[in-house]
Parts: C-alpha cells; sequence; structure tokens
C-alpha cells in the first residue's frame, strides 16, 4: 500500500478520534497522529487507540519539548509504545514562544538546543533506565525508569520549518515533520537535512520526510476551499513562525493581510485575506478524485509519507474526519 497518515488536531472529541483511527486502519493507512493543542491529552487518545488497533503506527504530532518534563515525555512515549506492541513514534518539535509562554505559563529559550538535549536524554532513558543530565537546556539529577520498556529505542521524528531546525533533524532525527508544505518544499528540505546528517556521519536516506497537510473534501471545490479557510487564517494570524513561512511560500502579501487583521481581532478580515492560491499550494483541498491527485503529487515532490490534517470543528467534526479518510484512502 502507498504510504498515507492521518492527522487529528482538535474536532473529533477522544472517543471519536479512537473510531477515526480505526477506520483509517481498516483502510490501509500507515499511521495515525495526534496533536498536542486543545484536542485532549495526546498520549491518552494514542493509548487508546493502541488498545483498539492492531497495525496501523501511532505518533504524536507534535509533543513539545517544554510543556512536559523530559522523562514524562520519554514515559509517556514508552507507555503507548508497550501498549502498542511497538507500534509508536515520537514526534517532538519546539512549538511555539505564543503557545508555550502564552498558554502554559511556561519560559521558551534556545528551541534549537532544548530539542537536541531533549531527544538525547529520552533515548538515553529509553535505552539504559536511568539518566543524569547537564545540559545548557536542561539539567536531570537523576530519573530512572520502575519498568522495562518494550523496546529501548523507539523512532523520534523532530518537527521543523526553517534551515537550522531542518538541519538538526539530520543530525539526530529518525524522520522530519513538516506541516503545510508546497510541491517545491521536498526538495529544498532534503538538501538541509542532507547538510546535517553529513556533519553527523549519517545516512540521510534514513530520515524519513513526512508532512502535515491540510485537508478538505468537498462535492465542489469552492465548498472543499471555503472549508479549509477558516484554519490557514487562525495558523497563519496566532503563529508567527507560520506567518512568515506562508510568506517564504510566495505569498508575503496574504501573510501580511492576514497578520495585520488578527492583530487587530478580525477573524472574519483574516479568513477574506486568505487567498484560493495559498491555500491551493499547502493543502489537499478539493473534489476526492482531485484530492487523490494531489497527494499524489505531493509523493512525486519527494515526500515520504504525506499525512492527511482534515481541519474540522464542531459537531460535524467527526463525519467530516471520516469522509476525508474515505475519500482518499491508499491504494496498492
Amino acid at each position: 500500500m502507498r504510504r498515507l497518515g492521518i492527522a487529528f488536531s482538535g474536532g473529533p472529541n477522544p472517543a471519536e478520534i479512537v473510531d477515526c483511527v480505526k477506520l483509517a486502519e481498516a483502510l490501509g493507512y500507515e499511521s495515525a497522529w495526534v496533536a498536542e493543542g486543545h484536542g485532549g491529552d495526546q498520549f491518552a487518545v494514542l493509548a487508546a487507540c493502541a488498545t483498539q488497533t492492531s497495525r496501523i503506527l501511532l505518533g504524536t504530532s507534535i509533543t513539545s519539548v517544554f510543556v512536559r518534563t523530559i522523562p514524562t515525555i520519554a514515559m509517556a512515549a514508552a507507555t503507548v509504545d508497550h501498549l502498542s506492541a511497538g507500534r509508536f513514534i515520537l514526534g517532538l518539535g519546539s512549538s511555539h514562544k505564543v503557545q508555550v509562554e502564552g498558554e502554559h505559563g511556561v519560559p521558551y529559550s534556545k528551541p534549537l538546543t532544548r530539542v537536541r538535549e531533549s531527544v538525547e536524554i529520552i533515548r538515553r532513558l529509553l535505552r539504559d533506565g536511568r539518566v543524569q543530565y547537564a545540559g545548557e537546556s536542561v539539567r536531570i539529577d537523576g530519573f530512572d525508569l520502575w519498568f522495562a520498556p518494550h523496546r529501548p529505542a523507539i523512532p523520534i521524528y523532530v518537527s521543523a520549518v526553517f534551515p537550522k531546525m531542518i538541519a538538526l533533524c539530520g543530525e539526530i532525527a529518525d524522520g522530519i515533520m513538516l506541516t503545510r508544505s508546497t510541491l517545491a518544499t521536498a526538495a529544498l528540505v532534503r538538501d538541509q537535512v542532507a547538510d546535517g546528517a553529513k556533519r553527523a556521519g549519517r545516512d540521510p536516506a534514513r530520515v524519513t520526510v513526512a508532512t502535515l497537510l491540510p485537508t478538505a473534501i468537498g462535492q465542489t471545490r469552492r465548498e472543499a476551499l471555503d472549508l479549509l479557510r477558516p484554519g490557514l487564517a487562525f495558523y497563519a494570524g496566532f503563529f508567527p513562525r507560520y506567518n512568515r513561512m506562508m510568506a517564504e511560500h510566495g505569498f508575503a502579501d496574504e501573510a501580511a493581510a492576514i497578520a495585520e487583521a488578527w492583530s487587530r481581532g478580525d477573524r472574519q478580515a483574516a479568513e477574506r485575506a486568505v487567498s484560493d492560491g495559498l491555500i491551493d499550494a499547502t493543502s489537499i483541498v478539493g473534489t476526492p478524485d482531485e484530492c487523490r491527485d494531489r497527494i499524489e503529487a505531493y509523493r512525486q515532490s519527494g515526500i515520504d509519507l504525506p499525512i492527511l490534517s482534515p481541519y474540522a470543528r464542531g459537531p460535524g467534526a467527526k463525519a467530516r474526519f471520516e469522509a476525508a479518510i474515505r475519500a482518499c484512502a491508499p491504494t496498492p
């Protein structure tokens, strides 16, 4: 089967996510991913998925290295990996200052260092059962596990948007987790991953290139485009990093207009500033046939693992996710 993932970042409730993951497994999806955000505890949801499935890989997309302690992340990862009999992938990332400080009240600094040290600590703890660490961002006098992990090494994907973190993925990660990529993204990212891998004496081909892709299925293209407009306005309005990414994708005018509208609290104006071209360039959107063609185009561009990320809120969220899962199901 062609590799394909499905991601959840709010909308369906935890029990509905489990139902959707069971459907995805039945239809041949390789993996299911749960974001941190505001949609429920990702590790708890994935643990429930683990007990209700048998083949599909389960991952976090992503876990912030700031809002949980690093040993807590390692224990949560080992727990889901045990419950899933070795089907877990730990997606880690620095998250965003506006979330870490504004929403969690935790200081945010040296994100590259924090990610690097977190990956090292997690790997040591899972491998050895105990860790001591004195780094620039993390200090642990001593922490030991009181159970044996199912695997002494769990795959770790790292989220990245800009060159320094992308190169770090090449140095330390089993995979890179991109988001809202265009068809031009993979070629550039692979070069940057290769630079980092070479510095660490690693084979860049061993780093999986995955990307989260906002997804909307409609009976018409217009319907699908309109479904994604609110989500893109939020991401480009609230997160400075994503706004910059949109500008670098070639949509500087739209990015500036969205940021300006969002800063004055006018969400409707922010949504109006989201052009069809911006949605098209960074999403899987349209009729079922159009969406399947777009997924294949991402594969041909150099993406190893496209991950569908439907945007849906409210009572109909589960149905929207199920529609996307069915419409884009992988084929042999």
